[in-house]
């Protein structure tokens, strides 16, 4: 049996279009598809050829509770990277403050709350 590997993840968020553009910007992903969604939603995909966050907003105020309309439910997106530091540098540059440093085996993270409070933790594993 071969391994199993994630293909996405869908969060809410207030602007999925400022989020997306961040996470392009931030991580030179791409947006690879966006389009109306459940609940006469918004999700834009963005992420890489083999895997990508689904970010999902809605166009409209609604009360009653669900998954797609709770922001930031979820404790955190990790993210690996080959240059750690150039990749701290942009979260800094697009404004967001990098936290709880780690230099631990198997590799170098960092932490960061966006615009709606989710955090990402971003990890390197190379030397």
């Amino acid at each position: 049996m071969s391994a199993a590997m994630l293909e996405h993840l869908n969060v809410t968020v207030n602007n999925p279009a400022k989020t997306a553009q961040m996470l392009v910007d931030v991580f030179g992903w791409k947006i690879r598809w966006q389009g109306e969604a459940i609940h006469e939603g918004f999700t834009i995909h963005v992420g890489s050829e083999n895997s990508y966050l689904a970010i999902y907003g809605l166009n409209k105020e609604n009360p009653s509770y669900d998954s797609y309309r709770h922001v930031a439910g979820l404790n955190h997106i990790g993210i690996t990277v080959d240059d750690l530091d150039a990749t701290e540098q942009r979260v800094i540059k697009a404004g967001f403050e990098p936290n709880s440093h780690g230099d631990y085996e198997p590799g170098r993270r960092f932490y960061f709350q966006d615009h709606d409070g989710i955090e990402f933790e971003v990890v390197s594993y190379t030397s």
